[in-house]
Protein backbone atom coordinates (compact mmCIF):
# COMPACT_ATOMS: atom_id res chain seq x y z
CA UNK A 1 0.00 0.00 0.00
CA UNK A 2 1.53 3.40 -0.96
CA UNK A 3 2.53 5.69 1.90
CA UNK A 4 0.69 8.62 0.24
CA UNK A 5 -2.58 8.33 -1.57
CA UNK A 6 -3.06 9.98 -4.94
CA UNK A 7 -5.24 12.57 -3.24
CA UNK A 8 -2.52 13.50 -0.75
CA UNK A 9 0.11 13.64 -3.50
CA UNK A 10 -2.07 16.02 -5.50
CA UNK A 11 -2.67 18.16 -2.42
CA UNK A 12 1.07 18.28 -1.68
CA UNK A 13 1.78 19.25 -5.29
CA UNK A 14 -0.78 22.06 -5.11
CA UNK A 15 0.72 23.38 -1.85
CA UNK A 16 4.22 23.32 -3.32
CA UNK A 17 3.02 25.14 -6.45
CA UNK A 18 1.27 27.80 -4.37
CA UNK A 19 4.41 28.31 -2.27
CA UNK A 20 6.52 28.73 -5.43
CA UNK A 21 4.09 31.33 -6.80
CA UNK A 22 4.00 33.20 -3.47
CA UNK A 23 7.79 33.19 -3.24
CA UNK A 24 8.10 34.60 -6.75
CA UNK A 25 5.43 37.23 -6.02
CA UNK A 26 7.13 38.31 -2.79
CA UNK A 27 10.47 38.53 -4.58
CA UNK A 28 8.97 40.69 -7.33
CA UNK A 29 7.14 42.88 -4.80
CA UNK A 30 10.32 43.30 -2.80
CA UNK A 31 12.24 44.44 -5.86
CA UNK A 32 9.40 46.79 -6.89
CA UNK A 33 9.13 48.43 -3.46
CA UNK A 34 12.91 48.66 -3.28
CA UNK A 35 13.02 50.47 -6.59
CA UNK A 36 10.24 52.85 -5.49
CA UNK A 37 12.08 53.64 -2.26
CA UNK A 38 15.26 54.27 -4.22
CA UNK A 39 13.42 56.64 -6.56
CA UNK A 40 12.04 58.58 -3.58
CA UNK A 41 9.05 59.85 -5.56
CA UNK A 42 11.09 60.56 -8.70
CA UNK A 43 10.15 59.08 -12.05
CA UNK A 44 12.08 58.51 -15.26
CA UNK A 45 8.87 58.74 -17.31
CA UNK A 46 8.86 61.45 -19.98
CA UNK A 47 5.10 61.27 -20.50
CA UNK A 48 3.78 64.76 -21.26
CA UNK A 49 0.89 66.24 -19.29
CA UNK A 50 -1.12 69.29 -20.37
CA UNK A 51 -1.59 71.43 -17.28
CA UNK A 52 -3.81 74.50 -17.02
CA UNK A 53 -2.88 77.23 -14.52
CA UNK A 54 -5.22 80.21 -14.65
CA UNK A 55 -5.18 81.52 -18.23
CA UNK A 56 -2.16 79.50 -19.29
CA UNK A 57 -1.75 75.95 -20.57
CA UNK A 58 1.60 74.17 -20.37
CA UNK A 59 2.97 70.84 -21.53
CA UNK A 60 5.19 69.37 -18.82
CA UNK A 61 7.13 66.11 -18.72
CA UNK A 62 6.43 63.77 -15.82
CA UNK A 63 10.08 63.53 -14.78
CA UNK A 64 10.26 67.31 -14.26
CA UNK A 65 7.26 67.43 -11.87
CA UNK A 66 8.35 67.03 -8.25
CA UNK A 67 5.19 65.58 -6.66
CA UNK A 68 3.81 62.23 -7.87
CA UNK A 69 0.19 63.30 -7.28
CA UNK A 70 0.72 66.33 -9.54
CA UNK A 71 1.71 64.22 -12.55
CA UNK A 72 -1.58 64.47 -14.41
CA UNK A 73 -3.30 66.60 -17.02
CA UNK A 74 -5.97 69.16 -16.15
CA UNK A 75 -6.40 72.36 -14.17
CA UNK A 76 -4.23 72.97 -11.11
CA UNK A 77 -3.38 75.86 -8.83
CA UNK A 78 0.36 75.36 -9.22
CA UNK A 79 3.06 73.06 -10.56
CA UNK A 80 6.38 72.44 -8.81
CA UNK A 81 9.27 71.46 -11.06
CA UNK A 82 12.90 70.47 -10.52
CA UNK A 83 15.55 70.57 -13.21
CA UNK A 84 19.25 69.92 -13.51
CA UNK A 85 21.53 72.86 -14.13
CA UNK A 86 22.71 73.87 -16.67
CA UNK A 87 21.00 71.47 -19.09
CA UNK A 88 17.50 71.82 -17.56
CA UNK A 89 16.69 68.09 -17.70
CA UNK A 90 14.23 66.09 -15.65
CA UNK A 91 15.05 63.03 -13.58
CA UNK A 92 16.69 60.09 -15.35
CA UNK A 93 18.88 57.13 -14.49
CA UNK A 94 21.86 58.98 -15.96
CA UNK A 95 21.50 62.05 -13.71
CA UNK A 96 19.94 60.41 -10.62
CA UNK A 97 22.92 61.39 -8.46
CA UNK A 98 22.19 65.09 -9.01
CA UNK A 99 18.70 64.68 -7.56
CA UNK A 100 19.73 62.56 -4.58
CA UNK A 101 22.88 64.30 -3.36
CA UNK A 102 23.09 67.52 -1.36
CA UNK A 103 26.86 67.67 -1.69
CA UNK A 104 26.76 69.69 -4.92
CA UNK A 105 24.71 72.88 -4.47
CA UNK A 106 23.83 74.32 -7.82
CA UNK A 107 23.19 70.99 -9.49
CA UNK A 108 19.41 71.62 -9.39
CA UNK A 109 17.03 74.53 -9.73
CA UNK A 110 13.40 74.57 -8.56
CA UNK A 111 10.45 76.23 -10.30
CA UNK A 112 7.00 76.97 -8.92
CA UNK A 113 4.38 77.89 -11.53
CA UNK A 114 1.17 79.56 -10.38
CA UNK A 115 -1.29 82.22 -11.46
CA UNK A 116 0.08 85.62 -10.58
CA UNK A 117 -1.68 87.49 -7.79
CA UNK A 118 0.38 90.68 -8.15
CA UNK A 119 0.53 93.28 -10.89
CA UNK A 120 4.35 93.32 -10.87
CA UNK A 121 7.06 90.69 -10.67
CA UNK A 122 10.11 91.00 -8.39
CA UNK A 123 11.92 93.42 -10.68
CA UNK A 124 8.77 95.54 -10.95
CA UNK A 125 8.44 95.65 -7.16
CA UNK A 126 12.03 96.83 -6.68
CA UNK A 127 11.45 100.61 -6.78
CA UNK A 128 7.97 100.96 -5.23
CA UNK A 129 8.44 98.40 -2.46
CA UNK A 130 11.87 96.91 -1.85
CA UNK A 131 13.93 100.12 -2.07
CA UNK A 132 11.91 101.61 0.79
CA UNK A 133 13.05 98.70 2.96
CA UNK A 134 16.80 98.97 2.29
CA UNK A 135 19.30 100.47 4.72
CA UNK A 136 22.81 101.71 4.09
CA UNK A 137 24.58 102.01 0.77
CA UNK A 138 24.65 99.15 -1.73
CA UNK A 139 27.83 97.08 -1.94
CA UNK A 140 29.47 95.73 -5.09
CA UNK A 141 28.85 91.99 -5.02
CA UNK A 142 30.63 91.18 -8.26
CA UNK A 143 29.26 89.69 -11.49
CA UNK A 144 27.57 93.04 -12.18
CA UNK A 145 25.39 92.84 -9.05
CA UNK A 146 24.82 95.30 -6.21
CA UNK A 147 24.01 93.97 -2.73
CA UNK A 148 21.34 95.74 -0.67
CA UNK A 149 20.65 94.98 3.00
CA UNK A 150 17.15 95.09 4.46
CA UNK A 151 16.17 96.96 7.59
CA UNK A 152 15.77 94.72 10.62
CA UNK A 153 12.10 95.75 10.79
CA UNK A 154 11.41 95.05 7.12
CA UNK A 155 10.24 91.48 7.50
CA UNK A 156 13.22 90.29 5.43
CA UNK A 157 15.76 90.15 8.24
CA UNK A 158 18.64 87.87 7.33
CA UNK A 159 18.00 88.28 3.60
CA UNK A 160 19.68 90.52 1.06
CA UNK A 161 18.62 91.73 -2.36
CA UNK A 162 20.91 91.70 -5.36
CA UNK A 163 20.16 93.98 -8.28
CA UNK A 164 21.55 94.94 -11.65
CA UNK A 165 20.61 97.18 -14.55
CA UNK A 166 19.94 94.89 -17.50
CA UNK A 167 19.24 97.32 -20.32
CA UNK A 168 17.85 100.83 -20.28
CA UNK A 169 15.49 101.07 -17.32
CA UNK A 170 15.07 97.31 -16.97
CA UNK A 171 16.40 95.84 -13.76
CA UNK A 172 17.20 92.42 -12.35
CA UNK A 173 16.35 91.65 -8.72
CA UNK A 174 16.76 88.51 -6.62
CA UNK A 175 16.40 87.84 -2.88
CA UNK A 176 18.91 85.59 -1.15
CA UNK A 177 19.91 84.23 2.23
CA UNK A 178 23.65 84.16 1.71
CA UNK A 179 25.59 81.49 3.61
CA UNK A 180 27.77 82.77 6.44
CA UNK A 181 31.35 81.64 7.01
CA UNK A 182 31.79 77.85 7.15
CA UNK A 183 28.12 77.36 6.25
CA UNK A 184 27.47 75.65 2.92
CA UNK A 185 25.06 76.99 0.34
CA UNK A 186 21.83 75.13 -0.29
CA UNK A 187 20.06 74.38 -3.57
CA UNK A 188 17.49 77.09 -2.89
CA UNK A 189 18.96 80.00 -0.93
CA UNK A 190 18.07 82.52 -3.68
CA UNK A 191 14.67 83.17 -5.22
CA UNK A 192 13.28 85.34 -7.99
CA UNK A 193 9.88 85.56 -9.65
CA UNK A 194 9.05 86.60 -13.21
CA UNK A 195 5.79 86.85 -15.16
CA UNK A 196 5.35 84.82 -18.33
CA UNK A 197 2.44 84.05 -20.63
CA UNK A 198 -0.99 85.50 -19.93
CA UNK A 199 -0.84 85.51 -16.12
CA UNK A 200 1.75 82.94 -15.11
CA UNK A 201 4.06 83.64 -12.17
CA UNK A 202 7.30 81.68 -12.28
CA UNK A 203 9.09 81.62 -8.93
CA UNK A 204 12.46 79.96 -9.28
CA UNK A 205 14.91 79.03 -6.53
CA UNK A 206 18.58 78.28 -6.91
CA UNK A 207 21.87 78.07 -5.05
CA UNK A 208 23.76 81.30 -4.35
CA UNK A 209 26.77 79.57 -5.92
CA UNK A 210 25.03 80.21 -9.26
CA UNK A 211 24.81 83.99 -8.80
CA UNK A 212 27.77 84.61 -11.16
CA UNK A 213 25.58 82.97 -13.84
CA UNK A 214 22.49 85.05 -13.09
CA UNK A 215 22.08 86.34 -16.66
CA UNK A 216 22.26 82.87 -18.18
CA UNK A 217 20.00 81.44 -15.48
CA UNK A 218 17.28 84.05 -15.92
CA UNK A 219 17.26 83.65 -19.70
CA UNK A 220 17.26 79.85 -19.48
CA UNK A 221 14.30 79.73 -17.05
CA UNK A 222 12.28 82.16 -19.15
CA UNK A 223 12.98 80.24 -22.37
CA UNK A 224 12.23 76.89 -20.72
CA UNK A 225 8.77 77.95 -19.58
CA UNK A 226 7.88 79.91 -22.73
CA UNK A 227 8.67 76.95 -24.98
CA UNK A 228 6.27 74.80 -22.93
CA UNK A 229 3.35 77.20 -23.15
CA UNK A 230 0.49 75.73 -25.16
CA UNK A 231 -1.79 78.77 -25.25
CA UNK A 232 -4.07 79.03 -28.27
CA UNK A 233 -2.98 82.58 -29.08
CA UNK A 234 0.30 84.43 -28.51
CA UNK A 235 0.65 85.67 -24.95
CA UNK A 236 1.14 89.42 -24.28
CA UNK A 237 4.68 88.70 -23.06
CA UNK A 238 5.55 86.99 -26.34
CA UNK A 239 4.23 89.78 -28.59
Amino acid sequence: MPLLSDRLRRLALIIVSVLVVLTAALSFAGRWFGEQLALGGNTTSTETFTVTIGLDRLQLAANTIRLPEARRSGPTERADLYLTWPDLSGYSQANAAQFKSTANPGALIFLQLSQTTMSRDMSGRLDPIYRTLFEGEPVDFGAGLLLHRFKATSGYAGEVMLTSTVSGNDTYAVRCILPVADTPSTDADCQRDITIGNSLSVLYRFSSTLLPQWRMLDTAVRDYVETRLANESPSPAAQ
